[in-house]
C-alpha cells in the first residue's frame, strides 16, 4: 500500500450533460490563438471530468490529493487492493489536455480493473503552463521521490498516447539521471514520434475514430509543446532515444490507431536492443480505444492482460516490508 501523510479526499464534481450537449469535442480543430486554445481545452476538460466522476462512482474508488516534490499528484485506491506494488501513471492528452482530475480516467480504470493502487502525476502543460520540458521535469521529480520510499522493483509505470511517450521518456531520463529503472512499463499507443513520421499517420488517417488525423488538433499541440525545439529531439520523440536499458515493456495499440506505427517502431527499437517486449494489437481498435469507451469486451481483455503483466513483473515492496518489521 502506498503511504504518505496528510492525504485529503477529493470529490470530483459532476458536469451536467446539458452543458456538455451544447459543445462537442472536435478532433479536427486547429487552435492557434490563446482564445481558441482556451475554448478547446475547456470543452475537453468538461467531458473528461464527467468521465472521471462516473468512473469513480461506478467502482467506488478512493481519490486522494498529494503534493510530491512540489508537483500535484493523485492516489487512486480500488475498493479491494488485490496486489502489492504501486503503478505510476502519466496521463495522455497531447501535452495540452488532461489537467487535474480530467486526466484520471485511464488510471482509474487501471486501479478498478487490476486491483493495484495508482499514483497519477498532474504535470504542467501549455498553453496555461510551461511547455517542453516541464512535463518531463515534473514526472521525473515525482519519480525520484517515489523510488526513495519504495523498492523500484515494486513499481510499474504506464500511460497512453502522450502518457505512453512519457512512460518511455521516464526510462530514458532515469538512465540519464542515474535513477533506478522501474520493474516494468506499459506504454499504450505512445506518441513516440511527434513529427508525423510513420506509415499509419497516413494509412489510418480518417480510419482512426478518436484522433482522426494528424491535421487536426494534434499537429498544433505538438508545435505548442515543442516550443521551437526540433520535433525529432529524443526528449520530444523518444523513438529516437536509447533503449538498451529498458525494463520489460508491454506495448498496446489497435489496427485503426493513427499511432500504430509509433508503437511498432518502439517495439523494433526494443527488439534491436535485446530487451523484453510484448506487443498487443487489438482488432478494429482506434487510438486508446481499449479504455476510452468504458468497460466493454476490449477494455476487459486489455486490463486482464495488463494485470497479468504486472503480476509477472512487479515484486513485493521490500521497503514496505522492512518498515513494517521495524
Amino acid at each position: 500500500m502506498y503511504k504518505l501523510p496528510a492525504l485529503s479526499l477529493i470529490t470530483a464534481a459532476l458536469i451536467s450533460t446539458s452543458a456538455l450537449a451544447e459543445e462537442a469535442f472536435n478532433p479536427m480543430a486547429n487552435p492557434s490563438t490563446p482564445e481558441q486554445w482556451e475554448a478547446f481545452t475547456t470543452i475537453s476538460y468538461k467531458g473528461s471530468m464527467q468521465s472521471t466522476a462516473a468512473i469513480q462512482a461506478q467502482y467506488n474508488l478512493k481519490i486522494e490529493s498529494l503534493n510530491i516534490a512540489g508537483v500535484p499528484c493523485y492516489l487512486f485506491t480500488p475498493q479491494e487492493v488485490k496486489h502489492d506494488g504501486l503503478l505510476f501513471f502519466v496521463h495522455g492528452g497531447g501535452y495540452v489536455l488532461g489537467a487535474g482530475l480530467a486526466g484520471a480516467p485511464e488510471g482509474l480504470y487501471m486501479a478498478a480493473l487490476t486491483g493495484y493502487q495508482v499514483l497519477a502525476v498532474d504535470y504542467r502543460m501549455p498553453p496555461a503552463e510551461e511547455p517542453f520540458p516541464a512535463a518531463i521535469d515534473d514526472m521525473m521529480a515525482v519519480y525520484a521521490e517515489v523510488v526513495k520510499e519504495h523498492d523500484p522493483q515494486s513499481i510499474g509505470v504506464f500511460g497512453s498516447s502522450t502518457g505512453g511517450a512519457l512512460t518511455l521518456l521516464l526510462s530514458q531520463d532515469a538512465q540519464r539521471r542515474n535513477l533506478p529503472q522501474p520493474a516494468a512499463l506499459i506504454s499504450g499507443t505512445p506518441w513516440s514520434d511527434i513529427s508525423r513520421t510513420g506509415d499509419t499517420y497516413e494509412s489510418n488517417d480518417h480510419q482512426d475514430t478518436v484522433l482522426v488525423s494528424y491535421d487536426g488538433w494534434i499537429k498544433p499541440a505538438a508545435l505548442l509543446y515543442a516550443n521551437g525545439v526540433d520535433l525529432k529531439d529524443p526528449r520530444l520523440s523518444p523513438v529516437y532515444g536509447e533503449f538498451d536499458f529498458f525494463p520489460p515493456t508491454l506495448l498496446v495499440s489497435g489496427t485503426r490507431d493513427l499511432f500504430l506505427s509509433n508503437t511498432v517502431r518502439v517495439q523494433q527499437k526494443l527488439l534491436k536492443a535485446g530487451r523484453e517486449v510484448d506487443l498487443l494489437v487489438l482488432e478494429g481498435v482506434s487510438h486508446c480505444g481499449y479504455y476510452l469507451f468504458g468497460e466493454n469486451d476490449t477494455s476487459k481483455f486489455y486490463h486482464q492482460q495488463a494485470e497479468k503483466f504486472w503480476t509477472e513483473h512487479l515484486k513485493a515492496d521490500s521497503s514496505a516490508e522492512t518498515e513494517a518489521a521495524q
